[in-house]
């Protein structure tokens, strides 16, 4: 009984809910439609053979919210609050990578890493910005990041000069589209390497056990040799590479820079992300995973709606009401009921089995 309430409170029991919110949204999808998840074969518009579907749309549309989310997830578990500045940043990182490539007379693959480079430079310093003021001023994250929220989408109007300049590129074009060969989209490759790269870096170092000691209790984590300052701010740093990533691949996509638009709203959908992925939004225990699940829940929710024809200016109420649902079942009260309610069932059918042996 003790192993399945452990099993429920973490581990793979903390995946539970967005697992279950997949194959709630897989089974309404097939039973509305059966042919929403058909996957097949078509050209794009440079002639070559890509993969097509509602899938493939979703697992692509939800690239940048998954390496966001990824990012978001340390933030919240070494400093139990949100960054709501990650799309303003994104913007900020993506205008400096259109400067750059604007800059040269070509764009050539080396310029195209110059540019990510710098991007993510820029990136860094702002995720620096947001750390100090938690981790050194002790300010509450949604409150420090809300300055950088709230003038982020200026800084990168000014970067440009107020213009929305436009990058054509065969490089850009693979970015944010198909790499020619290859029918998988390219967002969907980078989220899969980035996803890698968290994996390798929590294997091959001890900042997953650190970030998690600080976020339970950063007074024991200090105790223990660990400096909660330095694990906050790194974590807000290692957030400013992915907000150069999914700034980069945004810009990519559309082949231009608006700050205005690039990324907009995407920072309560990175939150909420994080929620639905059974993580603690008040810090502590986390799995990478289970955010980039919740990224596609809520990327397969909105095809969902749209597929239903529902309108723009409808979905986000669907969408709220549908991820309330999800974020309450996923909470720690309901979770510690259902706890209780598993152990109590388990107990009353191990006692009934008592009393028929004896």
């Amino acid at each position: 009984m003790k192993r399945k309430s452990r099993f429920l409170s973490n581990g793979l029991g903390q995946l539970t809910i967005p697992l279950i919110a997949i194959a709630l949204l897989i089974i309404f999808n097939l039973i509305r439609d059966p042919g929403f998840f058909e996957i097949g074969f078509s050209h794009n518009n440079d002639g070559n053979i890509v993969l097509a579907g509602n899938l493939i749309s979703i697992i692509n549309g939800a690239s940048e919210l998954a390496i966001l989310a990824m990012g978001m997830t340390l933030v919240t578990a070494a400093c139990g609050g949100q960054d709501i500045s990650v799309g303003a940043a994104a913007a900020i990182a993506g205008s400096v990578f259109v400067k750059i490539l604007k800059s040269a007379p070509s764009i050539s693959g080396g310029i195209v890493i110059l540019a990510f480079v710098c991007a993510c430079i820029v990136a860094m310093l702002f995720g620096t910005f947001n750390g100090i003021l938690v981790a050194v001023f002790k300010i509450q994250p949604m409150i420090a990041t809300l300055i950088l929220y709230t003038c982020g989408r200026s800084i990168a109007y000014w970067i440009n000069g107020g213009a929305t300049p436009t990058v054509s590129s065969p490089i850009i074009t693979a970015i944010g589209g198909f790499i020619p060969g290859i029918p998988l989209p390219t967002p969907v490759i980078i989220v899969i390497v980035m996803a890698v790269l968290f994996k390798l870096l929590f294997h091959f170092t001890s900042l997953e056990l650190f970030t998690q000691s600080v976020g339970i209790n950063q007074s024991a984590a200090r105790l223990n040799g660990i400096n909660p300052t330095f694990i906050k701010l790194l974590s807000f740093i290692i957030l400013g590479v992915c907000v150069a990533v999914a700034g980069s691949i945004g810009v990519s996509r559309l082949g231009l820079i608006n700050h205005e638009t690039l990324l907009i709203d995407i920072e309560m959908d990175t939150i909420l992300a994080v929620a639905i992925g059974g993580n603690n939004l008040g810090g502590g225990r986390f799995k990478i995973g289970g955010s980039i699940i919740g990224a596609y829940v809520i990327q397969m929710l909105t095809i969902t709606l749209y597929a239903m024809k529902v309108s723009s200016t409808d979905v986000k109420a669907y969408k709220a009401i549908v991820i309330i649902l999800l974020v309450v079942i996923g909470s720690p009260v309901v979770k510690s009921k259902f706890s209780k309610m598993v152990s109590h069932i388990a107990s009353r059918r191990a006692h009934e089995k008592g009393a028929e042996q004896s």
